[in-house]
């Protein structure tokens, strides 16, 4: 049989005979993977004999229902005794559902998923395409799982591991990883488009249709995203990433899609020789080596699903040694970095433009939400200043183009949260202060711009 090859677009799955720059479906740049094309036909409802061999018997076909109609289970949701990950997860692990979890090499996520068995006490299925059994095992002895409920089978073909599933019948199935796994009727290698494709859809039929909670460990490529097909973070239920530096303790687990629950929760641990542990009050992490007695180190409230968390946001302002200034930023959208250093110098007064501007948010933590702009403002002008921000002042707000600050969303919640640590002042809108009820231990100062709050500062100093 003569080898024939396309190209196959990662991102939409759009096939051409012949290699282009630019996916003329999608329009993405680089995105045309070479493929090796079988005239071999797939075996004809292959999905269909998936469920009948997991479920033990011929497949049901699918039958309409009214919603009244349908039935499910209280108990959908168990444990996965790890409270971090059952609050990322929205409660727990459903039943039926199909995870994926991705992250840099290295960061934990094998680890986290093999810690997971000794605290669910189900059957579990542990499928390794990049480990053999006793590998898996010295690693699960090094972490002190010791469940007697875990089987473990290195495999990367899709069919075999279908039937391994119908013959253990367990309850939650681990994939690592889904690069790995392979299907003989698509002709191409693993982890290549097709056939990862192919691989996650057999897997998600068997979840819904047999109720199986599946894991499924994703490779990331050099940018931070999920290799393979877009297509892929679309057909499972839940999409958790691992965040942090290898070379850090700290690791954050966040939800960037949750068809169960909230995409707004975050878990932290710290990889520790034992495995991952639970950090229980991320505010005091974070903030944990702070110097008091250093300029542009302001402290601000950001808010992850139902958890405020406390971060240190530092500022660098030097005279620049280029013909251009530079700016740069780490945790913080660079471009909302820029925006803010053009208000403060046409709002507030102040001359940024001899100057380099470097910004970090300490800790590895990534902060999105608008409410971080004042405490930016404020670490910058500190800094440029050589000034040095009470140690007890939190800085909550969001700052517009005209330099006013507009209200922050759950003022009460950020502010005890910075009351339990021990802070005492707080600059908030003014606008927000009518209507919240203020936490005891905490002073909370309305202001109305930013302008507002440089004289203010320059009162405390």
């Amino acid at each position: 049989m003569k080898t024939k090859t396309a190209y196959i677009c990662r991102e939409c799955g759009y096939k051409t005979p012949k290699w282009m720059g630019r996916c003329p479906s999608c329009g993405q740049w680089n995105t045309m993977d070479e493929t090796i094309v079988s005239d071999k036909k797939p075996a004809p409802a292959a999905a269909a004999v998936q469920r009948a061999a997991v479920s033990g018997g011929a497949a049901a076909a699918a039958v309409p229902k009214r919603l009244n109609e349908v039935e499910h289970s209280s108990e959908a949701r168990c444990s996965t005794g790890i409270r971090e990950l059952d609050r990322v997860l929205g409660g727990g692990i459903v039943r039926g559902s199909l995870i994926l979890v991705g992250g840099d090499p290295g960061i934990g996520k094998s680890t986290l998923l093999l810690q997971i068995c000794e605290n669910i006490e189900k059957k579990i299925l542990y499928v390794s395409g990049e480990e053999s059994e006793g590998q898996i095992k010295l690693r699960a002895e090094r972490l002190g799982v010791k469940s007697g409920l875990l089987y473990l089978v290195s495999e990367t073909d899709v069919m075999k591991i279908t039937e391994y599933i119908a013959s253990v019948k367990p309850e939650i199935v681990i994939i690592d990883s889904i690069q790995t796994m392979r299907r003989d009727d698509i002709a191409s290698a693993a982890g290549s488009v097709p056939q990862v494709r192919e691989a996650t859809n057999v897997f998600m039929h068997i979840a819904k249709s047999a109720g199986i909670a599946m894991f499924i460990v994703g490779h990331v490529t050099k940018d931070g995203a999920l290799a393979g097909p877009r297509v892929l973070e679309h057909m499972v239920d839940c999409v958790l990433y691992f965040e942090g530096d290898r070379q850090m303790s700290f690791r954050i687990l966040r939800a960037v899609k949750n068809r169960f629950g909230s995409t707004n929760e975050i878990g932290v641990f710290e990889m520790r020789g034992s495995g991952l542990e639970e950090v229980a009050n991320p505010s005091a992490m974070l903030l944990e080596g702070r110097q008091q007695n250093v300029s542009g180190s302001a402290v601000i409230c950001a808010l992850e699903g139902s958890r405020g968390v406390l971060a240190e946001v530092q500022a660098l302002v030097t005279p620049t040694g280029f013909g251009n200034p530079r700016r740069m930023s780490n945790g913080i959208d660079l471009n909302r970095v820029i925006l803010l250093i053009a208000v403060l110098e046409k709002r507030a007064g102040m001359n940024l433009s001899n100057s380099d501007v470097y910004i970090n948010v300490a800790g590895g933590l990534r902060i999105d939400e608008p409410a971080a702009d004042l405490g930016i403002c404020a670490a910058i002008a500190a800094s440029q200043s050589d000034t040095l921000l009470p140690p007890d002042m939190i800085f909550l707000g969001e700052v517009g183009l005209g330099g006013e600050l507009r209200a922050v969303s759950q003022l009460e919640k950020r502010l005890a949260e910075a009351a339990k640590l021990g802070f005492s002042t707080a600059i908030v809108p003014k606008r927000s202060l009518g209507k919240i009820q203020k936490p005891d231990g905490i002073v909370p100062y309305g202001v109305s711009t930013v302008r507002e709050v440089m004289t203010l500062l320059r009162k405390k100093k």
